[in-house]
């Protein structure tokens, strides 16, 4: 699956079939879910899990938590719109 089959995707009812966490996550982000999107991620304990779960607290507006995830992630928060982070994250984990 590319970024484009990915975003493609989000017009369905479900998520992909076979996908990964990371992917699932986003995809319940992105459909307006940010609870269960939530509670996928936080049980992920990972450098990738760490900056979605990082993304997620941004969107939420908990600067203080989500800075807390881009430490754990390697990764400092980025200036970018949440949509654009998004955007990179799926960018990313879909190859993986």
């Amino acid at each position: 699956m590319n970024l484009s089959e990915f975003k493609s995707s989000l017009s369905s009812d479900i998520p992909p079939s076979g996908i990964s966490e990371y992917l699932k996550a986003l995809w319940y982000d992105a459909k307006g879910d940010w609870e269960k999107s939530h509670n996928i991620v936080q049980d992920i304990h990972t450098r990738t899990g760490s900056w979605i779960h990082a993304y997620l607290h941004r969107k939420e507006g908990d600067i203080g938590n989500a800075d807390y995830w881009y430490n754990l992630a390697g990764r400092k928060r980025p200036s970018v719109t949440p949509g654009q982070e998004w955007e990179e994250i799926a960018g990313e984990v879909v190859s993986l």
